[in-house]
C-alpha cells in the first residue's frame, strides 16, 4: 500500500495484541510518523524508541481539544491510533467531521462488534449494535424485545450492572448477559450471567457486553413500530391517543436524520414515537407546561430516546431560536395567533406540515389554509368499547381533523 502525498494524516486501529498483528502498511505508517495520538494504553503498545516520531501526544478531554491540535499539525506526518475500526463509534468518525477524507489514510483493526461474534458465533448482520461510551444509558431502553441480541461497547466496568438493572427494571431479569473483556490480548476474559442475579463488579474498563434478550412471563413487549399503548406515557390527559398517534405518525412521514418540531407536545408521544422510527432522527418538544415537560422527560428516558431534546416556553415565540424543521406537528392551538404563519415560514422548501384539530374554530382555520395551500384534510373518528351493565358498547373519542400538507413553495409571510 502507497500512501498518497496529500493524505498527510492517517487513523490505524490497533487491536489488544498490539503492533504484532498490524500490517506492513499499517507498521509502516507509524514508523514515518512524526506526530502520533493515542490513548495511554495505545501509546503503551508502542516500542520506546521510533524513526521519525518526534511528539507522542494523549488524547486530551473533551476530545475536541484533541481534535483542534489535529488541524493545527495539517502537513505533516501525524498518525492516530484507535481501538479496532475506527469508523465505529471510533475517532474515526469525530475526526471525518473537520478534516476531509482526501486527506486521510484509514487502516481498521477487526472492531469489539466483530470480536464478539466471533467469540460467541452470532452473526454480526443479526446483532443490534450500540454504545454506551459517552451516552445515556436510557437509550438502550428501545431495543429491549424478546429474543434480540445486543451487543453494547462499555463506557467502563460498571456500566454490565447497570445494563443488567435496567434489563430487570424493564421485565427483561431473565436477559442473557456475557461480558467479555480485553478481546485478543493475553488479558482476555468472558464472564457470564443473569441479568436479575447480575453481581459481578470486579470487571475491567475496557468491555463489551452481549445480551440475548429473554422477556418474564408477564412482560408485555412494546412494539418498535408507532402506535405503543396509552399506558406506555406517563401523562396527565394532555395525550395524543394510540389510534390517533398512529394515524399522525403515518402522516408526519419520519425519515433518517430529519428533525420534527412537536409543537405544545403535551407528554411528547409524538416526539418519542418520531425518534423510536430511526436513530438518526431528531425531535425538539416544545411545552410551555413543567409538568407535562417533566413526563417528557421521563417518558424519553423510559422510551429509549433520553436525546430528545424538550424546550420550554410559549409559541409561537419559543420557536424563534431553534433550528429550521424538516416537520413540523401541532397538537393543539391552531388558532393561536401567528402560530400557522410561523410554523409555514420556519419549514423549507418540501418541508411537511401536520396538524391535529378538535374544536371547530380550529377546523375552520385548517379548512382556509387548506383552501390557500392544498394539502390533505382527514377527519378521523374513533370508538371504543365500554362496558354498560353487563353488556359492551360503543364510546366514541372526540373527532380529530387532521390537515398535512407539504410545502411546494417557499412564501415570506402567510398573505
Amino acid at each position: 500500500m502507497t500512501q498518497d502525498k496529500d493524505k498527510w494524516l492517517s487513523i490505524i486501529g490497533i487491536g489488544e495484541d498490539g503492533l504484532i498483528e498490524l500490517s506492513p502498511a499499517a507498521r509502516t505508517i507509524i514508523d514515518r510518523a512524526t506526530i502520533i495520538f493515542g490513548g495511554s494504553r495505545h501509546l503503551a503498545m508502542l516500542p520506546d524508541r521510533l524513526p521519525n516520531c518526534r511528539e507522542r501526544l494523549v488524547w486530551e478531554s473533551p476530545i475536541e481539544l484533541s481534535v483542534q491540535k489535529i488541524s493545527r499539525y495539517r502537513g505533516k506526518a501525524v498518525c492516530l491510533l484507535a481501538s479496532g475500526d475506527p469508523l465505529c463509534y471510533g475517532i474515526g468518525v469525530t475526526i471525518l467531521r473537520r478534516i476531509s477524507i482526501a486527506e486521510i489514510t484509514i487502516i481498521p483493526a477487526p472492531s469489539a462488534y466483530s470480536l464478539a461474534c466471533a467469540r460467541l458465533g452470532w452473526s454480526l448482520t443479526c446483532v443490534e449494535l450500540l454504545s454506551l461510551c459517552g451516552r445515556d444509558p436510557a437509550y438502550i431502553n428501545g431495543f429491549f424485545a424478546p429474543h434480540v441480541r445486543l451487543l453494547i461497547l462499555s463506557a467502563d466496568r460498571h456500566t454490565p450492572a447497570i445494563v443488567a438493572r435496567m434489563l430487570t427494571n424493564k421485565g427483561y431479569g431473565k436477559s442473557k448477559i456475557t461480558v467479555l473483556e480485553r478481546m485478543g490480548g493475553e488479558g482476555e476474559k468472558t464472564i457470564a450471567g443473569i441479568a436479575n442475579n447480575w453481581h459481578t463488579e470486579d470487571l475491567d474498563n475496557l468491555n463489551t457486553i452481549a445480551i440475548t434478550c429473554i422477556p418474564d412471563t408477564d412482560t408485555i413487549p412494546l412494539s418498535p413500530v408507532t402506535g405503543l399503548p396509552d399506558n406506555a406515557y406517563h401523562h396527565d390527559g394532555q395525550l395524543t391517543k394510540r389510534e390517533i398517534r398512529s394515524i399522525t405518525l403515518a402522516a408526519l412521514a419520519p425519515l433518517p436524520h430529519q428533525l420534527l418540531w412537536d409543537v405544545g407536545a403535551g407528554c411528547g408521544s409524538i416526539a418519542i414515537e418520531w425518534l423510536r422510527s430511526h436513530p438518526s432522527c431528531r425531535a425538539i418538544a416544545i411545552e410551555q407546561n413543567s409538568s407535562r415537560r417533566q413526563y417528557i422527560a421521563d417518558n424519553a428516558i423510559s422510551l429509549g430516546v433520553p436525546h430528545l431534546q424538550i424546550v420550554a416556553g410559549i409559541a409561537p415565540d419559543a420557536l424563534q431560536e431553534l433550528p429550521q424543521p424538516d416537520t413540523i406537528f401541532i397538537g393543539g392551538g391552531a388558532t393561536v395567533p401567528l402560530l400557522l404563519e410561523t410554523c409555514w415560514n420556519a419549514l423549507p422548501q418540501g418541508g411537511r406540515l401536520v396538524v391535529n384539530a378538535v374544536t371547530i374554530e380550529s377546523e375552520l382555520k385548517l379548512l382556509q389554509w387548506q383552501e390557500k395551500y392544498g394539502g390533505e384534510l382527514i377527519r378521523i373518528a374513533i370508538q371504543r368499547t365500554e362496558s354498560i351493565g353487563k353488556f359492551l358498547g360503543w364510546k366514541a373519542m372526540s373527532p380529530v381533523t387532521q390537515w398535512s400538507v407539504l410545502k411546494k413553495t417557499v412564501l415570506n409571510s402567510y398573505q
